[in-house]
């Protein structure tokens, strides 16, 4: 009776957890952030907990992953309207080459080792770290690397200045201008940062994309 209720609750939880998994949007387990891992090994431990404790009513797993699975929605629907929350969540991308120069701070502040970084760049079959023009540490923990064009010509990237109406302050400080010089920009166009959904820097100019664009 025990092995057969033991069965009965392993097959009734993957259909439950494969439910709550589609409610909650998952996304592919290298790109869960904090909240999402979080989440996850929760789920596990409840569903493991009362697989071997079958003599506890099926409910009191039940119960706590429909809490998970309604909270996790919240958050998410709270990260698509706040950027302040994704980023206290789930960080932000940091960039670990420039010109083909490690940036060594940034990889201590993310305590990202040089061996951390060698496998990364082993992975994407590139043997030296001068043929990459740029790199970024994503929030998930994977490295982006954008390689040099064929005759090494260096490109601009393109910098985030203004990302949902929040200012990009490292940026700015990347190519060397200042809060003052944005805000002059935009004036120039009618717009303050605010009316700004996203904007970029790249070639010397400002692309943006309004907010009642996309609305």
């Amino acid at each position: 009776m025990e092995l057969f209720t033991a069965v009965f609750r392993t097959v009734f939880f993957y259909f439950f957890v494969t439910l709550a998994y589609r409610i909650m949007g998952k996304r592919e387990i290298g790109q869960l952030g904090v909240i999402d891992l979080i989440v996850s090994i929760l789920i596990a431990e409840l569903v493991a907990i009362s697989i071997e404790n079958i003599k506890d009513p099926i409910y009191l797993t039940i119960l706590p992953i429909i809490a998970l699975v309604i909270l996790e929605v919240l958050f998410g629907y709270i990260a698509i309207k706040s950027r302040t929350f994704r980023t206290i969540f789930d960080g932000k991308p940091s960039l670990i080459i420039v010109n083909g120069k490690v940036n060594y701070k940034e990889m201590i502040k993310q305590r990202y080792t040089l061996d951390d970084l060698l496998i990364s760049l082993r992975q994407k079959e590139i043997k030296d770290i001068e043929t990459v023009e740029y790199a970024f540490l994503e929030p998930n923990g994977k490295l982006s690397i954008f390689k040099y064009n064929p005759f090494k010509i260096k490109s601009s990237y393109p910098m985030p200045l203004i990302l949902d109406g929040s200012l990009q302050k490292k940026a700015l400080k990347y190519i060397h201008k200042n809060e003052t010089w944005l805000k002059e920009e935009l004036t120039k166009k009618s717009l303050t940062i605010k009316d700004v959904f996203y904007a970029f820097y790249k070639g010397k100019k400002i692309f943006i994309i309004k907010k009642s664009e996309i609305n």
